[in-house]
């Protein structure tokens, strides 16, 4: 097997402070408190505690990559909904997160901002190694996890 390192990317901070103006649906966020805690947040990759203050956002977890890279997603710049946290937030940690443990959906997307394939992750295999037998292949160019129940967008993941 090829070595490659693999990076883990949460909703980066800037792109939040946006998506608390405006999301990508060109609404304002919706501020709520989470009562009983639990809710998934995309900035941090974990889960909300009990009555903290997060907010409902739109989000087209393609549309920032396809500008960067200068192409356009077409069909693929969708939007969906998404928590991220109403104030400031430390980030990411690294790694495979571990509120994010159940069965997945990895997307994978080639240069062009089209999709190139798609893998489920079984719960309990081994994220690490489906990433990258994934992005070993040289027309992949990121992957966003999904989860499989609703298809909502967990995070990102490049080559590092």
């Amino acid at each position: 097997m090829v070595r490659m390192d693999i990076e883990i990317r949460a909703i980066a901070p800037e792109t939040v402070r946006d998506l608390l103006e405006r999301d990508d649906a060109g609404r304002p966020p919706r501020l709520l408190t989470d009562r009983e805690g639990g809710s998934p947040l995309r900035c941090c990759l974990t889960r909300a505690r009990a009555e903290e203050e997060i907010a409902l956002v739109s989000y087209a977890p393609l549309r920032r990559w396809a500008a960067a890279n200068g192409v356009d997603p077409g069909a693929y710049d969708e939007q969906g909904p998404i928590f991220v946290h109403a104030g400031p937030c430390a980030g990411h940690a690294g790694g495979w997160p571990a509120a994010h443990s159940a069965h997945r959906i990895l997307r994978a997307y080639n240069a062009a901002g089209g999709i190139h394939e798609g893998h489920y992750l079984a719960a309990g295999a081994d994220p690490e190694v489906a990433l990258k037998e994934v992005l070993a292949d040289p027309e992949v160019a990121v992957v966003h996890v999904r989860a499989v129940e609703f298809g909502c967008f967990q995070f990102e993941v490049r080559r590092a």
